[in-house]
């Protein structure tokens, strides 16, 4: 077992170094492309041959990571700005605050994917919630050209600092808000360049695809075709043909919905785990993404731009099927109206937390109204206390896993919310505050990188759930079962758990920049993609925390190949025995998290590996 790490001032160094020197003299362009929960081993020549090329003919990074929790606005932080989520605060898709946030709907735990709620939350915390700043951002004030087309919410995250009165002045963002009263004003220039290439100045929506049905009725079935041939057609018939026109080097975020938005509303599976998200809609999401890297690589050959453009893909997260099953859990005892008997309903956590410690619970997305009866939290959040403007304890709802705050930082609080978490057969691993102080079954935020220089505030526990392989004929991986606290439904899709499932994204590149027909054995995260983009890109900032991603000098031409270890961390047991296990791997002052929880809980969590070894072998 590896127990002492390298302090992150090596890899702090690597990346100054790294910004310092350019790669080449000739200006490069670069595409970021994120196929939304991408599962690394779905990807084959058959289901998505653009991905399969940019991999077998580019860099395959074979060893990939996802931050946890596993969330997709968690690691559009990390990919955006090179920090881990200690640094940049977002913790998950959905946050507890500290105020009230009027456009998430007047709650203290608000939904993130929002443009609107991005902006009021810059605003409450001077600025820039974020507090580091982005990619798209430090090429813009280079002079470079730059876009971020795609979902909702990670696509502003790249750049979301200058608001939309400086349409102007700021990268170009087409999502799903564009055209609306909450999306990022367009310039003169783009209206006029979308009106010539016959294209609407409003996005459409998601249509049959946001369906997500409900306990009696199958989500959707169709993939998300026509928004995302929208922002394709956006991409290359547009944006593209622009920048080529203004003769200098540009960086372009494109953030595909699909295959995520097809796997979480999946309608093939309903409250049964076969086939989940290994059915016939899934696997047109994964078409869908690919179909639209296909068309932006075609867009680059015309123009005559794809010799001097660099292309990294990279998943933000895996993906699981949903179990809503749980035999310990006092909530799936409970009937409720638009629950199946004997599941876990939404927000399953606040409501076993309100009754092991005996608090009132109130519903924070709905005026504080208390939950009482057979009723649950409308968005599975919870604020826990006599008085729900001032709580004890607060539940922020994520999928699979979940964080809690504590407001009043109360240590007694935290060990009694702990020993009742242990209790659940639905927990599969527990990281505490460090501040906290230490508690036998679980590990600090620290050791994960949860604990840096955020501007939000840092949960009090990160409660990580369930998960498993199903039988489904595939790699474990593609099989990924987790416990997962929804409003979605057992057999369809989520994410942001601890499992290798999720922490295992699809990750590959091409360009100019990078090796051919190359496979990185080593590990690599999302962090490192942000890192490594600045520097193919010639880009620096100042650092207002130090939790950063490393060069993955080995995918560059001439590059250092540095070696990679493998070790696990473990705490001590609880009064029942749980302890929870990290997997990790190292590369320098970097640690990768391949999975965690308590053994037998979580899937990819390997055993006790005894001693040192090198990574990828």
């Amino acid at each position: 077992m590896r127990r002492s790490f390298v302090l992150l001032s090596a890899g702090l160094t690597m990346l100054s170094t790294g910004l310092a020197s350019a790669q080449n003299n000739t200006p490069r362009n670069l595409i970021l492309f994120i196929p939304d929960g991408l599962r690394a081993l779905k990807v084959t020549p058959e289901t998505a041959p653009a991905m399969a090329a940019v991999r077998d003919k580019g860099v395959t990074f074979k060893n990939s990571h996802s931050l946890f929790p596993t969330f997709t606005m968690a690691n559009g932080s990390a990919m955006s700005t090179g920090h881990y989520l200690g640094d940049t605060g977002v913790f998950s898709n959905t946050i507890w605050t500290g105020y009230t946030s009027a456009p998430a709907g007047d709650t203290v735990v608000p939904f993130i994917e929002n443009d609107a709620v991005l902006g009021d939350i810059d605003e409450h915390f001077k600025g820039d919630y974020l507090n580091e700043e982005t990619i798209l951002k430090m090429a813009r004030d280079k002079g470079l050209s730059t876009a971020a087309i795609g979902k909702l919410g990670p696509t502003y995250q790249f750049d979301h600092t200058d608001h939309p009165e400086k349409a102007g002045q700021h990268s170009i963002v087409i999502d799903d808000a564009t055209g609306g009263k909450a999306g990022v004003a367009l310039s003169d220039e783009m209206k006029e360049a979308l009106t010539k290439a016959g294209l609407p100045l409003t996005a459409p929506s998601r249509g049959d695809n946001s369906k997500a049905g409900d306990a009696k009725t199958p989500g959707t079935t169709v993939a998300n075709v026509a928004q995302q041939a929208y922002f394709a057609d956006v991409a290359a018939k547009v944006v593209l043909p622009m920048f080529k026109a203004r003769n200098k080097p540009f960086v372009l975020v494109f953030w595909s919905r699909d295959p995520d938005g097809s796997q979480h509303n999946t309608g093939d599976s309903l409250n049964q785990i076969m086939p989940g998200i290994n059915g016939p809609t899934s696997m047109a999401g994964i078409k869908n993404a690919d179909d639209n890297l296909a068309q932006l690589r075609k867009a680059l050959d015309e123009l005559g731009l794809a010799a001097n453009t660099n292309i990294i893909v990279s998943a933000d997260h895996g993906f699981s099927t949903i179990s809503k099953e749980s035999k310990t859990s006092p909530s799936a005892k409970v009937s409720y109206d638009d629950t199946p008997k004997d599941f876990l309903p939404m927000g399953f956590l606040a409501l076993d937390l309100a009754k092991a410690l005996d608090l009132p619970l109130f519903d924070p997305n709905d005026k504080n109204a208390a939950i009482t009866g057979n009723a649950h939290p409308k968005a599975g959040n919870g604020a826990l206390g006599k008085d729900p403007a001032k709580p004890d304890l607060v539940v922020a709802t994520n999928g699979g896993s979940d964080l809690i705050y504590l407001p009043n930082k109360d240590k007694k609080l935290a060990a009694k919310t702990i020993k009742a978490l242990l209790d659940q057969d639905y927990v599969s691993g527990l990281f505490v505050d460090d501040s906290l102080g230490r508690f036998p079954g679980t590990l600090p935020l620290s050791l994960i990188n949860l604990r840096g220089k955020a501007a939000t505030p840092t949960p009090a526990i990160v409660v990580n759930f369930r998960s498993y392989a199903s039988n489904c004929g595939e790699a474990p991986t593609n099989c990924s079962v987790q416990v997962a606290d929804t409003v979605l439904r057992q057999g369809q899709g989520m994410h942001g758990s601890f499992s290798r499932g999720d922490t295992m994204n699809f990750m590959a590149a091409i360009g100019p920049d990078f090796k051919t027909g190359y496979v990185d054995e080593l590990p690599v995260s999302n962090a490192d993609v942000g890192v490594t983009a600045a520097k193919i890109m010639g880009l620096r900032t100042s650092q207002n925390g130090g939790l950063i991603g490393r060069v993955m000098s080995e995918a560059l031409p001439n590059g250092i190949v540095p070696k990679g270890y493998v070790g696990d961390v473990k705490s001590k047991p609880a009064e029942n025995g749980l302890r929870t296990v990290l997997n990790f791997q190292r590369v320098e002052s970097q640690r990768y998290f391949d999975a965690a929880g308590f053994p037998g809980r979580t899937l990819g969590l390997e055993p006790e590996s005894g001693k040192q070894k090198t990574a990828g072998k």
